[in-house]
């Protein structure tokens, strides 16, 4: 079972997929949020969650003051669930018109990334405050490299980007635009943040 942790849809069960989604733990998402909350990113920022799954991450961050989140989640049924996981979450406001924008897109995440970088070149874009990528852990390398070169033209100097992969996985290999933050362990989950190089 899965639930939102905490704000205002706290508690609020979640759908997971029957198959294929690794879901982010109680322990690890509450670390998430914790540095996303000493940070300041949280409250009325856009946030992108790739890989999105049941869309937990995502939906933790609406509860939580974010201002605009887009799960993205190229297998159908899950998307399906994650559809189904934010009018959840969202019931959590009533009728209030404060309620987050939260959209679901069921596409790779390398079509939605190529798709936001254009856009972001032409200047019809805004860019992400948070980014988190929760790939599957046989996702590869010069995959998730792609991503992340990708993630590093739409974001600015004040974003954030998160990758959780298996402590047993390689450092993620990050384009020349991006500098490592801070990397924590947690069991078998390892967390590791990254910023615009200046």
């Amino acid at each position: 079972m899965t639930r939102i942790i905490s704000g205002l849809a706290g508690s609020l069960r979640l759908e997971v997929p029957k198959a294929g989604t690794r879901p982010t733990s109680d322990r690890v998402r509450e670390a998430i949020f914790s540095a996303l909350d000493s940070w300041g990113m949280i409250e009325e920022c856009r946030v992108l969650d790739l890989y999105g799954g049941s869309g937990a991450l995502g939906l933790e961050a609406a509860s939580r003051g974010a201002r605009e989140v887009t799960l993205v989640e190229k297998h159908p049924p899950a998307a399906k669930v994650a559809s189904r996981n934010a009018k959840t979450v969202l019931g959590a406001w009533g009728s209030s018109q404060s309620a987050p924008t939260i959209n679901v897109e069921t596409q790779s995440v390398q079509a939605f990334l190529d798709r936001e970088v254009e856009r972001f070149d032409c200047g019809s874009a805004t860019p992400w405050d948070v980014v988190l990528l929760d790939p599957p852990y046989d996702l590869s390398e010069q995959e998730l490299a792609a991503n992340l070169a990708s993630v590093a033209h739409i974001i600015t100097s004040s974003s954030v980007v998160l990758v959780e992969r298996s402590t047993r996985s390689p450092e993620p290999a990050l384009p020349p635009e991006l500098t490592p933050l801070k990397q924590r362990n947690y069991g078998e989950t390892a967390l590791w943040w990254s910023e615009l190089a200046s």
